[in-house]
């Protein structure tokens, strides 16, 4: 492999990664995610066809320097794709009136990219058919194989005219994005692409530069060797900044998963136990199509809990946990004796574990010792559920910190101390009873 197709291959990997990330999200999204998806796929496709081992492959169909044509044919799909992603990005964006010229001016560039696309390479396809000669095959590059052939200013042109239009169109509009983005990721992205596109019109000027100097005079092999190094240069780093570029915002996005699945798997052993206890106040159930299985059936039931559910997406499932989690305790303030907080809050105090705070443990033990209440009865006559002091509220933003922490002290605790605590509030609850009925 050569050093040509070692880049190539790791572009073309790079891009792949992208447009496999963006599959599910793709196939269920809406037109911009479906786009940018295309994108990826599109130029990908395009840059494997600059390896050696696809060139050949395509070239044994008969067809010399096939991969070249396919290559700058997929590139402009891509490149008409990338365009409909920008359309739809302003599209969605706000209704100030900078947005809505950008949105405006996309709109239009998208349109006539879109129908110049199908022209530009049934044009470029009759050139290279008709128009170009049989390729000089000592060399690896296409501008010299068909070096004084009269139609590759024209194939060559009319794709750096649509490229450098689309980069430039690009640039304006990303640069202009990174400006009034909030998000730091994005904001960086966006930039990192606006540059991208910028040395991609350099890129496109140099070559049209190079394209019009062969059609009209003879350059020697050091200027055009010199030529091929530093377009190709320019070429490999633009399309990795802009391919780092479109990572940078899907970082924060992945980042924001990896933090909800460490919380659902945090969550998950305490909102198991909550809602298979009160099951008709949880929108979905908790998984036990793996129960019979030894060993294996609790983690693949809590995969599927955390993974599988029918959730849009890992934070809204982090969402109804919590929300599940709510529901159940008010179900259990129903079963659970008056004085459980209180007693709870003692044993807290006097036999602490040394790991969690006491009110974060006094709020495990008033958990545990309630899924132990079969049924109200407790309460007596009293239709009042049972106080719950505990708790920062409903803030997403401590809400489930605090709940993380209460389902690591709940796993801590001892099926021996909640029935000790059960049966001193039963106790006491007796010893009440009598009083009043005497």
């Amino acid at each position: 492999m050569t050093v040509t197709d070692a880049f190539a291959c790791a572009i073309a990997g790079l891009l792949l990664v992208q447009a496999a990330l963006r599959a599910k999200s793709a196939w269920s999204g809406r037109r911009r995610e479906r786009s940018l998806w295309g994108a990826f796929a599109a130029l990908a496709v395009s840059w494997l066809c600059r390896t050696s081992t696809v060139n050949d492959l395509l070239d044994a169909t008969g067809i010399y320097d096939l991969g070249f044509l396919v290559k700058h044919a997929t590139a402009i799909v891509g490149i008409c794709v990338l365009l409909r992603y920008v359309t739809a990005v302003y599209a969605d964006a706000g209704h100030t009136v900078d947005l809505r010229r950008g949105a405006r001016l996309s709109a239009v560039v998208h349109r006539i990219a879109t129908r110049a696309s199908f022209g530009t390479i049934a044009v470029m396809t009759a050139a290279f058919l008709f128009l170009l000669d049989p390729p000089d095959t000592s060399t690896l590059f296409f501008l010299e194989r068909h070096e004084g052939d009269p139609g590759l200013p024209i194939y060559m042109g009319l794709f750096y005219l649509y490229m450098g239009a689309a980069a430039a169109v690009c640039a304006v509009q990303w640069g202009g994005a990174a400006r009034v983005t909030p998000v730091r990721s994005i904001r960086i992205g966006m930039a990192l692409m606006s540059c991208a596109m910028v040395l991609a019109v350099v890129y496109v000027l140099l070559r049209i530069a190079f394209v019009v100097t062969i059609t009209v005079t003879t350059v020697s092999d050091g200027t055009s060797q010199a030529q091929e190094t530093l377009t190709d240069s320019l070429l490999y780093l633009f399309s990795l900044l802009w391919g780092i570029g479109a990572i940078a915002p899907a970082s924060r996005a992945g980042s924001e998963r990896y933090r909800a699945a460490r919380n659902l798997l945090s969550l998950h052993p305490l909102w198991r136990q909550l809602a298979m206890a009160a099951p008709d106040v949880v929108r979905h159930r908790p998984s036990r199509l793996f129960a019979r299985l030894r060993f294996v059936g609790q983690s693949l039931d809590t995969f599927r809990d955390v993974f599988a559910s029918p959730d849009a997406s890992l934070p809204m499932r982090v969402n109804r946990y919590t929300v599940d989690i709510r529901d159940a305790i008010f179900e259990l303030r129903r079963r659970a004796p008056a004085d459980l907080a209180e007693k709870a809050r003692d044993h807290a105090q006097s036999v602490p574990d040394g790991f969690h705070d006491t009110e974060i443990r006094a709020e495990a033990l008033w958990l545990r010792t309630a899924l132990l209440c079969g049924s109200p009865a407790l309460h007596g006559d009293s239709a009042a559920p049972a106080p719950y002091p505990f708790g920062p509220g409903t803030d997403p933003r401590h809400e489930v910190p605090h709940l993380r922490a209460v389902a690591a002290a709940y796993s801590g605790i001892r099926d021996s101390e909640s029935h000790t605590l059960l049966a001193t509030t039963s106790a006491n609850h007796a010893r009440s009873q009598d009083a009043r009925s005497h």
